[in-house]
């Protein structure tokens, strides 16, 4: 026959131990959106980065003159 206290204590550990569990869990849930989210961050930012460099090389090839009175002249 279990006695009161070591009912208690019984109630008690598998409480802590459930809580424990789903503590565990819980942060693996976050730290799982916390790396997806950062990784999307650093995806989302080299995307600018291309899109930067692409806009430059785009300047660089543009001619530099104008066409006047159908000549071409830089200025």
């Amino acid at each position: 026959m279990v006695g009161k206290f070591e009912r208690n204590k019984d109630t008690v550990q598998e409480l802590t131990e459930s809580a424990a569990n789903h503590v565990g869990k819980i942060a693996v849930i976050i730290a799982g959106a916390v790396r997806d989210v950062t990784r999307e961050i650093g995806d989302w930012v080299s995307d600018g980065i291309e899109m930067r460099e692409a806009a430059k090389k785009a300047r660089e090839d543009s001619p530099v003159g104008k066409v006047i009175n159908g000549e071409f002249e830089n200025r």
